[in-house]
C-alpha cells in the first residue's frame, strides 16, 4: 500500500507550488510546473492526478485547490512515521532522536512549554 503522507523529492516540489499558489487555474499550473520543473503539460496533469487521489489536491472544474494545507500534510507524515517506527510512542521517538542530537536551550524551553500546553488541555 502507498503511503500517502510521503512524497518524493518531485512530488515534494510539484506540492509546494500547488500549496503556495493554490487555487490556481490549471493552465496557470503548467506554466508554473513548466517553469520551475522543466515539465510538460502531461506530466502536470499526471502528478496532479496521483496527489489528487491520494487526497492531497483536487481539480474542481479546472481549478486546482489543496485539500489539506502544508502543515496538516506534515503533521499527519510526522504522526504515520512515529506510528509505524516506533509503535506510536512518542517518547521512544523522542529518546531515539536525542540521543544523537543535542537540543539547544532554546528547543528544551520549547519542548516544556509544548508538554506545558499539553497538561493545561488535559
Amino acid at each position: 500500500m502507498e503511503n500517502k503522507y510521503l512524497l518524493g523529492a518531485v512530488e515534494g516540489k510539484f506540492a509546494d507550488i500547488v500549496w503556495e499558489q493554490a487555487p490556481l487555474s490549471t493552465s496557470e499550473l503548467t506554466k508554473l510546473c513548466e517553469q520551475k520543473l522543466n515539465w510538460k503539460r502531461t506530466t502536470t496533469y499526471t502528478v496532479l492526478k496521483k496527489l489528487s487521489d491520494r487526497g492531497l489536491f483536487q481539480n474542481q472544474n479546472g481549478t486546482v485547490v489543496a485539500l489539506i494545507s502544508r502543515e496538516e500534510f506534515y503533521a499527519r507524515q510526522s504522526e504515520q512515521y512515529v506510528e509505524e517506527s516506533f509503535h506510536g510512542s512518542l517518547l521512544s521517538f523522542l529518546t531515539a532522536f536525542t540521543s544523537r542530537k543535542k537540543l539547544s536551550k532554546k528547543e528544551i524551553e520549547q519542548l516544556k512549554d509544548i508538554i506545558h500546553n499539553c497538561e493545561q488541555n488535559s
